[in-house]
């Protein structure tokens, strides 16, 4: 691993399992662990590119962890990877990804280089990002008619079609890229409905 290895913040109050996903990036990645939500806060600084974010914890919770990086305006990407299963509530959160455990090493790993790969984009596009990881991940935990009877899924799908409305023309010039692709290849897991983000 070189010194210039992005940096992941592994928040995890299972100790066991926060040193195991530590040893699955170990090798690419500059891995720092905290076992709680405080001493996420206290390791976190502008050096963090990717924080992985347990939800329950004790103490500070994962939501309150993620409040507190937002407001720091710390400029790195946040997924939840927790046993929590996404409700709706998630639309209004400000994470770039959700992992609902039990999460493999291929997702893990998957899912770091993925937001690592948005957050070379401007904020307009990474909010494009987020919202459509939000959307495949409510499709992929919710039936139809939940999503249909949504308040906060019709915003969300809303919200989605005018801000790709808006990136248009960057989209296309990202299209362009064979990368782009890959950064949205996490988009389409479990995703079985015929309404789903496409570009």
């Amino acid at each position: 691993m070189s010194e210039d290895a992005p940096v992941v913040l592994v928040v995890e109050d299972e100790p066991d399992l926060a040193d195991l996903y530590a040893a699955w990036l170990g090798d690419e990645y500059d891995v720092r662990t905290a076992y709680g939500g405080h001493e996420a806060l206290d390791g976190l600084d502008e050096a963090v590119d990717v924080v992985l974010l347990d939800r329950r914890m004790p103490g500070l919770s994962g939501d309150e962890v993620l409040v507190a990086v937002r407001d720091r305006g710390i400029d790195c990407r946040v997924a939840m990877v927790t046993a929590v299963e996404p409700d709706f509530d998630i639309v209004a959160m400000g994470f770039d990804d959700y992992l609902v455990k039990p999460v493999t090493r291929d997702a893990l790993t998957g899912t770091v280089e993925s937001l690592l790969r948005r957050g070379e984009y401007d904020s307009g596009v990474q909010e494009l990002f987020a919202l459509a990881s939000k959307k495949a991940v409510l499709e992929s935990e919710k039936a139809r008619t939940a999503l249909e009877s949504s308040e906060e899924y019709h915003e969300l799908d809303d919200r989605l079609g005018t801000l790709r409305g808006e990136l248009d023309e960057t989209l296309e010039e990202l299209d362009e890229h064979d990368d782009f692709d890959l950064a949205f290849r996490d988009l389409d897991r479990g995703n079985d409905t015929d309404d789903g983000f496409e570009f």
